[in-house]
């Protein structure tokens, strides 16, 4: 049998995906996605999120760009369990199609794509909505996104020289320490709530599991970025918080499903494109003015990322190209 050129499905593995990946390619393509989305000219399907029997969590996160031939999803969970064997909780893999035929053209490992596109939106939000002569940060979390998030947060605000984090279990991770080593004053801390209150930034990354501090720990000025809640019932920011901050997110409907505001759906929002796009204003000139960015995280952030490393990988010659049969024999 004759393959067609179209006849063939490019896989970009975990090693491929990571030599094509740069900081600034990802979020030139997350300002896309979200400016997308602002404009109503990309859709984000529902999202499918459910618990499964052996204690994860199993989700898919589709969409489309009608006007560019985009179209696919990211298939994506947590499974704790994988810790005890050597791997990482989280997992994703995403997949795209050519929309006019239902093929399916590019098979990528979505991890590395996920905790970059997410730093990359924090990123974003911090350059909008932080002060920019923040000089102190609170991390709550010292995992693969805690880790993005930081390095994105160096990048982004010159004047930022004392990081405190805290951990899960209430100790150092002397490997979290070493990956900032000269970067930056990081050090461990204990006390959430006092590390909050010292801090310009907030980022809390984390797996959502319980609320991180006290509300009134918040001191005027601060951003705060709340990544970790992305299914029902997660939750990291305290109530009494939203209701004195001016509050952005990725997605209205999707933050009040499965984000933070899923506990207080009536508050205010504007999403980050609208900003992004020069349609809603950033942080205003008031110094004592809260911003909260709640990132659910959106389909078209893996898909504008997704396609950029399609095309440079097919440019490169990176990745294994397979035969993908779809046309009928006869």
């Amino acid at each position: 049998m004759t393959m067609h050129k179209q006849d063939t499905l490019l896989i970009l593995d975990m090693h491929a995906v990571d030599t094509l990946l740069g900081m600034d390619e990802v979020s030139e393509a997350v300002t896309e996605a979200f400016v997308l989305h602002s404009r109503a000219q990309g859709r984000v399907f529902p999202v499918i999120r459910e618990p499964l029997h052996m204690g994860g969590v199993f989700g898919i996160k589709a969409g489309d760009v009608a006007s560019q031939d985009l179209l696919g999803y990211k298939a994506a969970g947590f499974w704790p369990g994988n810790r005890q064997q050597g791997g990482e909780p989280h997992q994703a893999t995403v997949m795209l199609f050519d929309p006019a035929t239902g093929r399916p053209y590019c098979l990528l490992d979505g991890n590395a794509i996920t905790t970059l596109r997410t730093g990359a939106a924090g990123g974003l939000g911090l350059a909008r909505l932080a002060r920019q002569d923040s000089a102190s940060l609170a991390l709550f979390g010292a995992g693969v996104q805690a880790a993005i998030q930081l390095r994105f947060a160096l990048r982004t605000l010159p004047h930022l020289k004392r990081v405190r984090y805290m951990t899960f279990d209430g100790k150092p991770d002397a490997a979290f320490e070493r990956r900032f080593d000269g970067q930056v004053d990081l050090r461990h801390a204990v006390d959430g709530d006092a590390a909050v209150a010292e801090s310009d930034v907030v980022i809390t990354a984390t797996p959502g599991a319980k609320v991180l501090f006290r509300a009134e720990s918040v001191r005027p000025g601060t951003h705060v970025t709340a990544v970790g809640s992305d299914t029902k019932g997660k939750r990291e920011l305290p109530e009494g918080l939203l209701p004195r901050a001016r509050v952005y997110v990725d997605d209205a409907a999707q933050s009040r499903q499965i984000g933070e505001l899923q506990w207080a759906p009536d508050t205010a929002c504007v999403e980050i494109g609208a900003v992004l796009d020069g349609a809603q204003a950033g942080r205003s000139e008031d110094p004592a003015e809260i911003t909260v960015f709640d990132m659910t995280g959106i389909a078209l952030q893996d898909l504008t990322v997704a396609r950029m490393l399609y095309r440079r990988a097919s440019q490169e010659g990176v990745g294994v190209v397979i035969p993908w049969p779809w046309r009928s024999v006869g």
